[in-house]
């Protein structure tokens, strides 16, 4: 009898358990819109239904908590209720007997102090602010806000042309964001609710493997505005701002510092991530708009001064970038051979591949670069390449995929072991890396992730020839010193892009944001046009008229992820030739037909849904 009744009760809670893997589906695919008080009070009654009933601070005190925040919501609360809110809140975290009421009450304050300014909205004016309303996920999430529902469509629809042309509306960059794009659409996409998200990375990379964007016309060209605006830095910010001033019929010139277009796309991400030729594309098909003037190896400073730039144009648009890579200043950090990861790809970007044959290399950092570094030294030969990281795998910034292909091709992966020191021979020569082993400590409550320390243990020693530090990237600003600087070296602007005290000049990307995604630099050149083409006096509409083709039955039945392949590790990681495979044909049609058009229905036909 016993035993029937524990697998009544183990059922019972696998049951459980499935229903509670459902609602946390159902609050990560939440609308990004959805105002914050609403979506707490729900929080709320969950936590209410868990409490035990034993202590008064999380019995009585969740629902005094539940009401006091629907007062709000519902408009009739002032500033008294709001101060009793908080420190009701702050009893209940302090008193609560277990985690149901101090998590409660803890995320209570959290979210107040997150989003004070709605709280207080709602009590001065007794509704949610004109900007909280439901939107479609993946397109407000997109940086550019790309109509991906539209393209996906298109993609189904085996119109191919369309489908790049649809993006290009938003992003110029169809190929490289079809190879590198970090995909924050994903992020909420509702399709979550029934398996999980649509492969969107995937599906635009299968559009451009159908066929070459440069041979894809652009869109026409607006009649010449007369107005002539400078563009300093030729990476995906500028270019992108370059495209769209350019189809608004202005006149555009860039400044690039280098010999190629490109910026970080080209200095900063290895080939076998994104293709040069690739890129090539999407430059091509850019510059086919016309109207665009392109001045390369001109670096300002060199011939031209930034307020020259000021004085002979109608506006200046700041998009340089952050292709300085930063160091630890640790013992010997200035061997010859230690530099920064950002050095070593700048160096693989213009054609010099190192030779690291027979030497062991120690990548310095978790991200993204060092990821690219790790792999890129795996390729020029060296015998052994390790990651030093000082948080754990899983509090890494570095994509997963990322880390997976570094982990298959070899790269050993060291994680909570700081840097402390570089250990050299008599001759200079680097022999080791010195690190302190780390423990984990409190949570950051703005991160969310865990501190870390140095652990009571014995310094680690890692034997190496060669050390590349990936913890950063600067800005070289030296040209712009009187441009109003953080103390992080970054542009200080308005909401509008703008610069304080110098009227026409813009400023965005990762000089504004610090080093950020390519999809951030390019949804910031595109934000920064339209604010140039209003500072000129102009408010151009830009946009094609393309049929999206009507809504069909989507499929609902739980199907698997398409997710896309690589070539194998040996044989990847040979050359710096594309490692990613892309979809077949029933692949591609599987995912397009997985969409729920949010565009169209639900969301999509709500205030503010498409925009």
């Amino acid at each position: 009898m016993y035993k029937k009744q524990e697998l009544k009760n183990t059922q019972r809670s696998r049951l459980l358990n499935s229903f509670l893997s459902t609602f946390q589906k159902r609050v990560l695919a939440n609308p990004p819109g959805v105002c914050c008080i609403s979506s707490h009070i729900a929080y709320l009654r969950t936590a209410r239904s868990q409490t035990c009933g034993k202590c008064v601070p999380c019995a009585k005190g969740l629902e005094q908590l539940e009401k006091m925040m629907q007062k709000v919501l519902d408009g009739g609360a002032d500033m008294d209720l709001y101060v009793d809110m908080l420190w009701l809140a702050q009893n209940i975290k302090e008193t609560a007997d277990c985690a149901i009421g101090y998590e409660a009450a803890y995320m209570v304050l959290t979210n107040i102090k997150n989003f004070k300014d709605e709280y207080l909205y709602h009590i001065e004016h007794h509704r949610c602010q004109s900007n909280v309303s439901v939107k479609v996920p993946c397109m407000y999430n997109c940086p550019a806000n790309v109509n991906i529902p539209g393209y996906i469509s298109l993609i189904g629809a085996e119109r191919y042309a369309d489908a790049i042309n649809l993006i290009r509306e938003d992003n110029p960059f169809p190929t490289a964001c079809a190879f590198v794009c970090e995909r924050p659409c994903e992020l909420q996409c509702r399709r979550t609710l029934i398996d999980s998200a649509i492969n969107i990375r995937g599906l635009k990379k299968f559009a451009v493997d159908q066929i070459p964007v440069d041979a894809v016309d652009t869109p026409p060209r607006n009649v010449p505005t007369g107005k002539r605006i400078a563009i300093v830095g030729g990476g995906p910010s500028g270019l992108t701002c370059a495209y769209f001033l350019a189809r608004m019929g202005h006149s555009v010139v860039i400044y690039e510092a280098k010999e190629k277009l490109g910026g970080m796309l080209r200095y900063g991400i290895p080939n076998y991530r994104l293709p040069k030729d690739r890129l090539d594309q999407d430059i091509a098909a850019l510059l086919t708009v016309g109207g665009i003037e392109v001045r390369l190896n001109s670096p300002i400073g060199k011939d031209i001064t930034a307020e020259q730039l000021e004085k002979e144009y109608d506006a200046v648009y700041l998009s340089i970038g952050a292709q300085s890579g930063k160091v630890i200043p640790i013992k010997n950090y200035d061997n010859p051979n230690v530099a920064s990861a950002v050095e070593m790809l700048d160096r693989i970007g213009h054609g010099d591949l190192p030779d690291f044959t027979g030497k062991n290399v120690v990548v310095i950092g978790g991200g993204n670069v060092a990821m690219d570094c790790a792999r890129s030294a795996i390729r020029c030969g060296a015998a052994s390449v390790t990651l030093a990281v000082r948080e754990r795998q899983v509090d890494m910034t570095a994509l997963p995929s990322e880390i997976q292909g570094a982990i298959e091709e070899g790269v050993e992966l060291m994680t909570m072991y700081a840097p402390s020191e570089i250990k050299v021979d008599e001759n200079g020569n680097v022999v080791a890396l010195i690190t302190k082993p780390q423990i984990t400590g409190h949570y950051d409550e703005h991160t969310g992730l865990p501190s870390v320390r140095d652990a009571a243990k014995e310094p680690y020693e890692i034997p190496c020839d060669v050390i590349f530090m990936a913890i950063g990237q600067a800005i070289v600003s030296e040209p712009f010193s009187g441009y109003g600087l953080t103390n992080r070296g970054t542009f200080i602007v308005d909401n509008t892009t703008a610069m304080k005290d110098h009227p026409g000049v813009f400023a965005g990307g990762d000089c504004v944001s610090g080093p950020a995604t390519a999809i951030m630099a390019i949804g910031a050149g595109k934000v920064a046009a339209m604010n140039i083409d209003e500072y000129l006096g102009f408010h151009h509409a830009y946009r094609l008229n393309i049929e999206i083709p009507h809504v069909q039955s989507n499929m609902r039945s739980h199907y698997g992820r398409v997710n896309l392949t690589e070539k194998s590790a040996r044989e990847r990681k040979k050359s710096f030739c594309p490692v990613e495979n892309s979809m077949s044909h029933e692949e591609a049609m599987q995912e397009c037909s997985k969409c729920l058009r949010c565009d169209v229905f639900g969301s999509g036909t709500m205030k503010g849904g498409l925009v």
